[in-house]
């Protein structure tokens, strides 16, 4: 063959490249709604099961094989990571929306606690889970940060939410008090809330409105009202309003 005949053609036209590839589109769709329904079902088997459930539990529950948990989600910790994410998000929703139903700081922080422990007690076990940091390797423990579980953030998120309205209450030279006070005030409402939760039920356990007023009164005013003796009137105002 001559390479240098002018009716060779010097260069090959290759046909243009295939646009996206629809199959994998759908593929990766799949994949999307099979990790939703699996962690749909596994939300349902932690609440029936208790928040020590195994993969092997969650998964004899949800009609599949652990494998299939472990190819979606690599580990219990990264299971518990994906309930949380949206147990996350349903929480951060609900509390937002009775923070802004709220006309005063006070108000809003009731409703917020309201919120967090109603969300909370619906399902201690699911909360639990997703609170609780199940490391993969037992030889390496989770660093101090990562104590908090897959909710860590949401805690933080709160407590931002929180910081917000006694900004706009106390102003903005208030700042000093306001930069430490959220993140203190989350850990009392986390930590009351969570031995609220654990407590069996009995006739001296306060109810859900009961421990979200109380600890409402808490963050507005402490525990003095409780300290020193008061005329009722004085303990009612403590307790039901600034």
């Amino acid at each position: 063959m001559n390479l240098q005949d002018s009716n060779f053609p010097l260069a090959i036209e290759l046909p243009s490249p295939a646009g996206p590839d629809g199959r994998s589109a759908r593929w990766q769709s799949h994949r999307e709604e099979r990790r939703r329904e699996l962690i749909k079902q596994a939300r349902r088997a932690v609440h029936a099961l208790g928040s020590d459930a195994s993969m092997e539990d969650i998964a004899s529950a949800a009609g599949t094989s652990k494998s299939v948990f472990y190819r979606y989600f690599r580990d219990k910790a990264g299971l518990q990571q994906a309930v949380g994410e949206v147990v996350l998000s349903q929480m951060q929703h609900r509390i937002r929306e009775a923070a802004q139903s709220a006309v005063t700081p006070r108000e809003g922080l009731l409703a917020m606690v309201s919120a967090y422990l109603q969300m909370a007690d619906t399902s201690p076990n699911v909360y639990t889970f997703v609170t609780s940091y199940a490391s993969g390797d037992p030889a390496n423990p989770p660093h101090p940060s990562a104590a908090g579980g897959p909710l860590g953030h949401f805690f933080d998120a709160i407590a931002d939410m929180i910081a917000t309205p006694m900004r706009s209450h106390l102003g903005d030279d208030k700042e000093t008090v306001i930069g430490y006070w959220p993140k203190a005030a989350i850990g009392l409402v986390r930590n009351a809330g969570e031995q609220w939760l654990s407590t069996p039920d009995s006739p001296t356990k306060p109810t859900q409105e009961t421990m979200a007023r109380q600890i409402t009164a808490w963050l507005c005013v402490g525990i003095a009202p409780e300290l020193t003796p008061a005329s009722p009137t004085t303990k009612l105002s403590a307790k039901e309003g600034l």
